[in-house]
């Protein structure tokens, strides 16, 4: 992670405002699309992590407890899941040796989980409306020649952002900066 940087926030004039370009995306050029996408969220990263954590925050003021509770929610699940795929085997023994355990295990976690399943609602509101918001402002802004430029700098290399690095991980790296 040495060397990674996070880019500056851009200027709303340039996020959003006057000079900022948008047109619909060519739906039948699916790389083209995809390439754009790509290319604004290297170089809009930072006003759309700003973006996010703010409607996060919005959510959170309205709905504080149920943000609370469903993002606790959510974490354990995830937890549960990771912790069940590590040990498998284990787990299956378990329900073989203790069927009744196992059965009001089962049953008290589907009671729990519908019990707080409008803080999980809510919560997941709060986190997928941002990535839609994301998405759709990637998809239909136009990249200018500044954008262009940032993301020849991040492809080959001189560059390393936090956005980088994600789009790496996913498999998406070849086509940023192209």
């Amino acid at each position: 992670m040495a060397g990674v940087q996070p880019p500056p926030l851009r200027s709303l004039d340039d996020f959003l405002l006057s000079s900022a370009r948008f047109a619909a995306p060519d739906v039948r050029d699916l790389d083209r699309w995809n390439n754009r996408i790509i290319n604004n969220l290297l170089y809009y990263q930072s006003n759309y992590l700003a973006l996010a954590l703010g409607l996060l925050l919005v959510v959170g003021y309205f709905q504080p407890l149920q943000l609370v509770v469903g993002a606790t929610v959510v974490t354990l699940l995830f937890l549960s899941f990771v912790w069940v795929a590590e040990n498998q085997a284990s787990i299956r023994r378990f329900r073989r040796n203790h069927p009744t355990i196992s059965l009001l295990a089962i049953l008290l976690a589907s009671y729990l989980f519908v019990s707080v399943l409008g803080g999980v609602a809510v919560f997941l509101f709060g986190i997928a409306f941002p990535i839609m918001m994301v998405l759709v402002h990637a998809s239909v802004r136009r990249r200018s020649l500044k954008n262009k430029l940032e993301n020849k700098l991040e492809s080959i290399g001189l560059k390393r952002t936090p956005m980088g690095l994600l789009l790496e991980a996913l498999g998406q790296e070849q086509e940023a900066g192209s």
